[in-house]
């Protein structure tokens, strides 16, 4: 009690509490509390401070690396092409691993199969796994000695089959899409065959003379229109033309699509309205149409190379 009065005195005239003692007020209490001191809070700890270093460190690693971009691109124009391409399709490439590792992720959390995938995320992880393949291949046949020079011939000499679409450059990515569209394109006389066979089959004689007209136009290079293909609903809903009765030759082809390398954007909007137009029309039951419709609306399509 005496060394409290002793405290409180010399703090009223001016003087500071002992060296071991605090003044703090305490809610719902009149008189002071006397503790230890409380640790300063403007202290930064280790966390913060190492966070600020590593985000010192990348700043100026950052500015450092800009600096030599800009080195390369003056003094050495052609070979910061090959290096920005090959920087940037690593940077892609890491990209499409983490999206594979989340579709992975999500697999084996819902328990899905490979077929139960969305459409974009089976061909995601179909095509991830191609480009894998080549980069395992390449580095495999990299380990002998001076075998690294024998691989920098191939990957000039046959980029399309060594080297991943990363690492195209811009001619020759619309080079090698127009030999993948015309390797697909070949099962396009197929197709239209397997159609005008089956026409004798169709029951009604209304849509067997809508099935011939559209198989006609297409073979004498017209572009059909959705009004062509909506009045055979029926036709492909039922026996020969259902998913289930199309035979091997009839499905032979994985992808088919537009050609859009050489289109203009107008036309491949109108495209894709005439196909969101079908495929909103369309019931489970009819989804053969849809899979026919990709090549009726593709073969003949103005301003795509014949």
């Amino acid at each position: 009690m005496a060394l409290s009065r002793v405290c409180w005195r010399r703090f009223s005239l001016g003087g500071p509490p002992g060296p071991f003692f605090s003044l703090r007020l305490q809610p719902g209490r009149r008189s002071p509390a006397w503790g230890p001191p409380r640790p300063s809070r403007l202290h930064l700890s280790s966390k913060v401070a190492l966070k600020s270093v590593f985000s010192s460190v990348m700043t100026k690693a950052k500015l450092v690396n800009d600096k030599y971009n800009r080195f390369l691109e003056r003094r050495f124009p052609r070979f910061y092409l090959v290096y920005s391409l090959f920087l940037q399709g690593f940077q892609m490439l890491w990209a499409d691993a983490k999206k594979a590792r989340r579709i992975k992720a999500l697999m084996a959390q819902q328990k899905l199969m490979f077929h139960q995938l969305s459409y974009r995320d089976m061909e995601h992880m179909r095509q991830f796994r191609r480009d894998i393949t080549k980069c395992l291949f390449l580095g495999i046949i990299s380990i002998p000695p001076f075998a690294n020079y024998l691989v920098f011939l191939l990957m000039y000499l046959f980029p399309r089959q060594l080297l991943i679409r990363h690492f195209w450059t811009s001619k020759q990515q619309m080079e090698f899409l127009d030999i993948y569209h015309a390797l697909r394109k070949r099962s396009h006389p197929e197709i239209l065959s397997c159609l005008e066979k089956a026409i004798p089959l169709v029951s009604d004689e209304a849509l067997r003379w809508h099935l011939t007209q559209l198989c006609t136009k297409v073979r004498n290079g017209a572009s059909p229109g959705v009004h062509d293909l909506q009045p055979l609903k029926e036709c492909f809903s039922d026996y020969p033309l259902n998913m289930v009765y199309l035979s091997t030759a009839h499905m032979a082809c994985y992808l088919r699509g537009l050609d859009s390398t050489h289109l203009a954007e107008e036309k491949c909007q109108k495209w894709l309205k005439d196909w969101l137009q079908l495929s909103c029309s369309l019931r489970s039951s009819e989804m053969s149409l849809l899979l026919h419709a990709v090549v009726l609306l593709s073969t003949s399509y103005p301003g795509t190379r014949r």
